[in-house]
């Protein structure tokens, strides 16, 4: 097993080219179930959990070519409809196929998802919807058995709450449905918006983009034909690397990005006392010799992520004084707290809040990763802790960062990968 290695506290310089968003890229991996063509998706993050949802469509009959950044899936002649356990378990997002494949094939068995510790994220939302369309289900031996023999049919669906996989499950089992589907309180997040767009351009009737209610218009089981299209940048991945930049107090420019994505983690940068630099599609941070404690509460998009609430945890115990961070969409998101403490940090939880006291000088120490963006919170900290820090189980680190060590390599750290 693989861990990273840290010597610290370093300073960083350069710039850095962000990837491919690996959330982006997992719903368009599940809607190529909807196309009637080969569809090449480029831009693709050479990440884990990719090449486990491909290797899913693969279990299913699709043909798969996958190369460094992009990869060309033909689900033409898919022989199965049933996704397994040993696959489904490592990843949650692998129930993105479940509404697609009973949109196209009338049913399907889809494994109860596993792959993740930061709380329950039960998919009673997708089930419920789909009941609405028309579906028979049931859960029987740790699966989901999916029925709509007559076809889905178009429905008024209002979440009551926010859910991200949940819209992009609805929108795609929507897209070959019959009639009209109105999703209401639709989740807001850019990478909701590509997925509607592409499927958009690919002919599905989709109004209200970007918005929090879409009207889609199925096409009563017609399979679409989807043109080459680029995954949108990864604005986590965007966001650790600006955090990268603060934690160390150092310039770094981040490339090839979407800055009005990362509207409320610029803001928190800003007002701790960064300047940032904002061009068409890149963001300098620039040190600052005075910085301050804030206050962060995560939400839905366009309000402050929740997958960036580690990163900036770290962040703050080098700011001055006290910062706030409550953690509003999942009940078991800090359990980076116990690791960062072991590195020195002062760091008090009470309920679904944690309260940081800075600034702190950091020693290293052997930490423990314990979910994705927890590992890269941890690799932050150890940057500017003194002496050597090794991070174990990256496993969870390569299920959504491309290159990370090499990354940070390239702009000044000193860190490497060996093995245990």
């Amino acid at each position: 097993m693989d861990y990273l290695q840290i010597q610290g506290p370093t300073k960083l310089s350069g710039s850095v080219d962000i990837s491919g968003a690996k959330n982006a890229a997992l719903p368009l991996i599940a809607m190529t179930l909807l196309a009637s063509n080969e569809v090449t998706i480029n831009n693709l993050p050479n990440v884990v959990d990719i090449k486990t949802l491909i290797k899913l469509l693969s279990n299913l009959g699709a043909t798969a070519t996958l190369n460094k950044c992009s990869v060309k899936i033909d689900t033409c002649c898919l022989t199965n409809t049933k996704a397994t356990y040993d696959i489904v378990k490592t990843m949650r997002a692998s129930i993105l196929v479940l509404g697609p494949l009973l949109s196209r094939f009338g049913h399907c068995e889809v494994s109860l998802p596993g792959g993740c510790a930061i709380g329950q994220r039960p998919i009673d939302l997708h089930l419920k919807a789909l009941e609405q369309m028309g579906a028979e289900i049931s859960i029987e031996a740790g699966y989901v058995l999916a029925k709509a023999p007559n076809g889905l049919k178009g429905a008024h669906i209002v979440f009551d709450k926010i859910t991200v996989t949940g819209t992009a499950n609805i929108v795609m089992a929507a897209a070959l449905a019959k009639g009209k589907t109105i999703i209401t309180n639709a989740a807001l997040e850019p990478e909701v918006v590509q997925l509607c767009q592409v499927l958009k351009h690919a002919g599905i009737g989709i109004d209200g983009i970007g918005s929090s209610e879409l009207t889609i218009y199925g096409t009563d089981g017609r399979l679409v034909e989807i043109e080459p299209f680029d995954i949108i940048p990864d604005r986590i991945e965007a966001g650790t690397y600006m955090c990268a930049a603060a934690i160390t107090n150092s310039e770094v420019t981040i490339n090839k990005i979407r800055p009005d994505h990362l509207e409320a983690v610029s803001a928190k940068l800003e007002q701790m006392g960064f300047t940032l630099v904002v061009k068409k599609d890149s963001i300098t941070v620039k040190p600052s010799t005075k910085l301050k404690a804030v206050d962060i509460i995560t939400q839905e998009f366009p309000a402050f992520p929740t997958d960036m609430q580690a990163q900036f945890l770290a962040l703050c115990t080098q700011v001055q004084g006290v910062s706030i961070i409550e953690e509003r969409l999942f009940e078991n998101r800090f359990m980076h707290v116990s690791e960062l403490q072991r590195l020195g940090a002062d760091i008090k939880l009470k309920g679904n809040s944690a309260t940081i006291s800075g600034k702190q000088q950091l020693v290293g120490a052997d930490v423990m990763a314990t979910d994705l963006r927890a590992s890269s919170a941890l690799v932050l900290a150890a940057m500017v802790a003194e002496g050597t820090t090794n991070v174990h189980r990256i496993y969870h680190l390569d299920r959504g960062y491309v290159e990370l060590e090499k990354k940070l390599q390239s702009l000044g750290a000193n860190i490497k990968r060996l093995k245990e």
